[in-house]
């Protein structure tokens, strides 16, 4: 599956070792999240379920970072808490490094327990846990 054009810019403009890990994300999204609509959201890729932001990577100084935006509420290992709300994060600095079948489960999960980031504003600055 070809990647949104401004994703595939995104990856265009990265370094070819940040490139690869970003790539090889992409990828394994794309297989875990088949139905997932992606875009550049907040200058960074962002992968969203019904409009609600489900998993997305950013370059930072030091790493890749890939974040859920409900990861805290998972029930597997492997992520650290990110941020003020829900998200976790892991980050990496080469693209062997990236556990596909730890990335495979983090993504299953994130259909299933989600909380809402598409209505915050309308929820008074709150989420709210919408599992599905």
């Amino acid at each position: 599956m070809a990647l949104p054009a401004d994703i595939a810019d995104y990856h265009r403009k990265l370094d070819p070792e940040d490139r690869e890990i970003c790539e090889l994300l992409a990828s394994e999204i794309g297989r875990g999240l088949p139905e997932a609509q992606s875009k550049v959201w907040h200058a960074h890729p962002v992968w969203f379920l019904d409009g609600n932001p489900i998993v997305g990577y950013d370059r930072l100084k030091d790493a890749v970072r890939l974040m859920f935006w409900s990861g805290r509420s998972f029930d597997v290992g492997g992520l650290a808490p990110s941020g003020t709300f829900q998200a976790a994060e892991v980050r990496f600095n080469d693209a062997s490094e990236i556990d596909i079948d730890a990335l495979a489960s983090w993504l299953s999960t994130a259909r299933t327990i989600q909380w809402d980031y598409e209505h915050i504003r309308t929820n008074r600055g709150l989420v709210k846990r919408t599992d599905f």
